[in-house]
């Protein structure tokens, strides 16, 4: 529970107008075409919108034409409405009969404080669905051309956050720093030169690959790859701003091998070999 306070309507309020509902919607990393069907019915549904900063407006803007839209983001610290007014805006909305929408960037359940949100509408009876959209971890990863997995590389795959809500960064980082594991940390730009150094003082490798995505499946998508021991310096020269997702593994060696373009997100690669043959005369 979030400890948000409750404040009932009245008895003949609550008697006379029927109740509402509230969908917990995933916007997908960013890319409007990766928005799912369902998303996309449920927005074309909605009485009122409430979005995240991570959305962008080309999916807010596939709303109904009526839909009240209500932008509630947060950026770093930076927050436009407190998470428990956001609680108590979404009760308030759905006991007045409306059909609300909460868009969230990615998934609503991976780091979108999706559960606190539904854990406050479950307390207060309030009707709730929850449609899933595509990870920041998975969109993000295919768009910059690093599988998160592979059988020659990886035996595990682990999301962490680099941003803990007491704004603190306390990790496991013995659990963090295994070989054979692809780490894909949301929210840690600000974080990125502690992240590295821990990650080698627990016993990976300075020179294990990694790399930061900015804007990950846009046109503005920028992706800078180095290692444990460099990445830090390359994303601060780069001037990276959030949002942004960090990758750390041996699978971020394959992006190069599979001829992956940082202008260009969410390609097809055609692999190095072949664009160099290509390339060559024959």
């Amino acid at each position: 529970m979030d400890g948000s306070p409750v404040i009932p309507l009245p008895a003949r309020t609550v008697r006379a107008t029927p109740m509402g509902e509230v969908v917990l919607v995933g916007g997908g990393p960013g890319d409007p075409d990766l928005l799912t069907i369902k998303a996309l019915k449920a927005l074309q549904s909605a009485d009122v919108v409430l979005y995240d900063n991570l959305v962008t407006m080309e999916i807010v803007d596939m709303a109904r034409a009526g839909a009240e839209r209500i932008y509630v983001g947060k950026r770093c610290s930076n927050h436009s409405m407190p998470q428990t007014e956001i609680n108590d805006l979404l009760a308030r909305l759905a006991c007045s009969g409306k059909r609300v929408v909460r868009l969230k960037g990615g998934d609503p359940f991976i780091f979108g404080r999706g559960g606190e949100e539904v854990e406050h509408l479950a307390r207060l009876g309030i009707p709730f669905r929850v449609i899933p959209g595509i990870t920041a971890a998975s969109g993000v990863g295919a768009s910059a051309g690093i599988p998160l997995t592979h059988r020659d590389y990886v035996q595990s795959l682990v999301l962490v956050t680099g941003h803990r809500k007491e704004e603190t960064l306390d990790l496991n980082w013995d659990a963090l720093a295994r070989p054979r594991q692809t780490l894909v940390i949301y929210m840690g730009l600000g974080a990125l030169p502690l992240i590295c150094a821990k990650l080698v003082e627990h016993g990976l490798a300075a020179t294990t690959p990694a790399a930061v995505v900015e804007k990950g499946s846009t046109p503005d998508q920028k992706v800078v790859a180095g290692t444990l021991a460099t990445l830090p310096e390359l994303a601060a020269t780069e001037g990276l701003r959030p949002p942004t997702l960090i990758v750390v593994g041996e699978v971020v060696g394959l992006r190069e091998k599979l001829g992956y373009s940082d202008s260009e997100p969410g390609v097809t690669g055609e692999g190095s070999d072949l664009r160099a043959a290509q390339a060559s005369p024959a």
